[in-house]
Formats: structure tokens, C-alpha cells, sequence
């Protein structure tokens, strides 16, 4: 401190403080030149003091997409994507099977509540740009209510809680939708499409543009023989996806296959789901098991083997009430992120968010059976 500072200090005025402010500060940028190399100009980023207050509006910075991966998966984090421009991220939400059959079809009409089975998880799959759903029933007139039998069947009605949900693409190339043959097939595609719902799986593909992107939808059956859908081995299915990755940006595929109640995936669905990507498909949506099956990154790409069940009436065993609602997110034409939200379903048919510690042990198996399917 030099002479003159100390003087000031003994006059605590405050004209003398500021006196002495100042004094201080020049000394300082003084120093600063003094110090700073004579050949470079200073610029505003080598002061302490940042400026991005000096926009208020700035620009986003720009965002290259990286290949998803099975770390980013199981991250705890997924609010990232909310940082990124909203008019470049298309969310698809996609669930595990859907019965709208049996004890869900009898329950429904007894309570004459067709949005019984979806109103505790309605709001989680109307928060998706595009939401997919396997329908496993054939929507038909004079369906019978029963709490038994695999001769599957819904009221025509159940269509309210397809549109209360939110639901926009229903694949329907599954092994219960010919129960009712092809006049119950038409049937539920004619329901589907006077509610402007998109029945993907018959004639293969169908359409839906989101903010600039087109997605295309197809769906094929791989559990038998089934009236009016389309089938894997009718082993058109490589030359439908080329086809639907020529007229859009983005091509989802629905497969019904594997074997019912198993953790893994069959070699039969692996050889599939890889010769989808192979065709141009950029996410494969897999169900039927009624477990849930685990995710695999293939040419970075990815395929998720089963959603287990979302609303069925298979309260006999805790994994049969369990699935995973897909939450997958889009920036532009690239998978940037995915992410499985729990369900635990109650009461023969009606599906809830499961609390954080049966959300816990979900996704810790999930992992666990991903980390066996990756050393495969």
C-alpha cells in the first residue's frame, strides 16, 4: 500500500473511499498491461468477467447427434434433449402389448368407462410427438364379455380410450388379430381409421409428419399364421423397409415374435431385427413375450425385443404386470436418446407408474439381461 492509500484509509469519507477505488483500479489495469504480451490485442474473453450477458437473445449452440448407446440408456439423466431446439426433436412414445380383450374388454363395459384402462397413464403417453401401440385385439360389433378363452375380441368402443391416451400409430400384425379372420380384421381397421388412427401392420407403410420429418410405420407378425397382416416370412419385409426409407426419414418397425415369458431374445429375432436395420430401419419396436426383453445397439442403431405388456389382464405372475413405456427421442432423422419409464398394472388391465423402488429393480434387470445379450 503506497503512502497515499494509507493516508486515505485514515479518512474513511466517501469521497475518499472513491478516491481510493479508483486509485486502486488503475493501479491494477496498469499492472495488467504492463504484464500482457505487446504483440496480442486483449479481447473481451481474457477479462474475469464474461460477457454473455451481452446478448439477450443468443444463438443455440450448434449440436452434432452422437451414436445412442446402452450407457446413455441406462443414464439417470435424460432432460439434456430438453436443451436442444425444440423444433428439431421429435419424441415417439411406444408401449409394451395392449389387450383390449377378456377381463380388460369385461371390466370396461361393466364399468361403461372406456377410459378406465389408460387414465393413470394417459398424460405419459400424450407427452410423445407420435405414440405406437400393439393392439392385440380385433375391435368387432357384439363382442361377447368374458373373463376366459384365447379367442381374442374388444368392443368397438375401446377406440375412446385409444384417442383418450393419445395414441396415434396401432400396429396390429400380431398373433390374436385374425381371431375374429379377415371380417374382424377390416372391422378394427375401419375403427382405427374413422377415429384417424393410422393401423399399421396390414398394408404396409403408413405416414405421419412431425416438425419437417416424415416418419413411416410398419408392423410384422412372426407367431404364426394370421389372416389380413403382414408376416415375416413372407420375407417382404427388407424390400417394404427399403422401400419406406426411399419415401421417408425416419422408418420405425414393429415385430410380434420370440417365445412367450423369456428374458432374451430368440437367435431368430436377432437375425430379424438386424436385417431390418441392415434395409434402412432406424428403431425397432419388439413385443409379444410378455416380459420384458432387453435393448441392443446394432450399426447404431436400436432394437428393443419387448416392451413386456402394458395394459393386460395376466395378474398371475409380478413380470406379466410389468413393461416399460419406450420414450425415444428424435433430432431430426437421428435417435439421440431413449429412455424406460416402469409400469406396474393393476386390477386385471389398468397400468400405473411404478414407484421409484419397483422402477429400481426393473430397470436393474433390464440391464443386468442387457449386459448378457451384449456377450452373446
Amino acid at each position: 500500500m503506497t503512502l497515499l492509500q494509507h493516508r486515505f484509509m485514515k479518512n474513511n469519507s466517501p469521497a475518499v473511499v472513491i478516491v481510493l477505488i479508483t486509485i486502486i483500479f488503475i493501479e491494477g489495469v496498469l499492472i495488467l498491461l504492463a504484464l500482457y504480451p505487446r504483440n496480442r490485442k486483449i479481447s473481451l474473453t481474457d477479462l474475469d468477467y464474461k460477457t454473455n450477458f451481452i446478448s439477450s437473445n443468443p444463438k443455440k449452440a450448434d449440436f452434432t447427434p452422437q451414436p445412442i448407446s446402452l450407457d446413455s440408456i441406462f443414464s439417470t439423466d435424460h432432460d439434456w434433449t430438453a436443451t436442444l431446439s425444440a423444433e428439431r426433436i421429435t419424441t415417439v412414445i411406444a408401449t409394451g402389448d395392449i389387450l383390449t380383450a377378456r377381463s380388460v374388454n369385461a371390466k370396461t363395459v361393466e364399468k361403461n368407462n372406456f377410459h378406465w384402462a389408460f387414465e393413470k397413464t394417459a398424460d405419459l403417453l400424450r407427452s410423445g410427438d407420435i405414440t405406437i401401440i400393439n393392439l392385440e385385439t380385433p375391435l368387432v360389433e357384439d363382442c361377447p364379455t368374458t373373463n376366459t378363452g384365447m379367442i381374442f375380441c374388444g368392443d368397438t368402443r375401446n377406440v375412446d380410450g385409444l384417442l383418450f391416451a393419445g395414441i396415434d400409430v396401432v400396429n396390429i400384425a400380431n398373433n390374436h388379430m385374425g381371431n375374429w379372420g379377415q371380417e374382424g380384421v377390416d372391422m378394427t381397421v375401419r375403427v382405427l381409421q374413422d377415429a384417424e388412427l393410422l393401423p399399421a401392420g396390414v398394408t404396409n407403410s403408413v405416414y405421419k409428419e412431425v416438425n419437417g420429418m416424415k416418419f413411416s410405420f410398419l408392423g410384422y407378425n412372426d407367431i404364426g399364421r394370421q389372416v389380413g397382416v403382414s408376416h415375416v416370412d413372407d420375407e417382404k419385409y427388407e424390400e417394404e423397409i427399403r422401400l419406406a426409407k426411399s419415401q421417408s426419414d425416419v422408418v420405425i418397425v414393429s415385430f410380434h415374435w420370440g417365445v412367450e415369458y423369456t428374458h432374451q431374445p430368440t437367435s431368430r429375432q436377432i437375425e430379424i431385427a438386424r436385417r431390418a436395420i441392415d434395409a434402412g430401419a432406424d428403431l425397432i419396436i419388439g413385443n409379444h413375450p410378455h416380459w420384458i426383453q432387453p435393448p441392443e445397439i446394432y450399426q447404431d442403431k436400436l432394437i428393443v425385443y419387448s416392451h413386456g405388456n402394458f395394459i393386460f389382464d395376466q395378474m398371475w405372475s409380478q413380470k406379466t404386470r410389468e413393461g416399460i413405456v419406450g420414450r425415444y427421442v428424435f433430432y431430426d432423422d437421428r435417435l439421440i436418446d431413449a429412455e424406460y419409464i416402469p409400469i406396474l398394472i393393476e386390477d386385471f388391465g389398468q397400468p400405473r407408474r411404478a414407484t421409484a423402488e419397483e422402477s429400481n429393480h426393473i430397470l436393474q434387470t433390464l440391464f443386468i439381461e442387457s449386459s448378457r445379450l451384449s456377450v452373446r
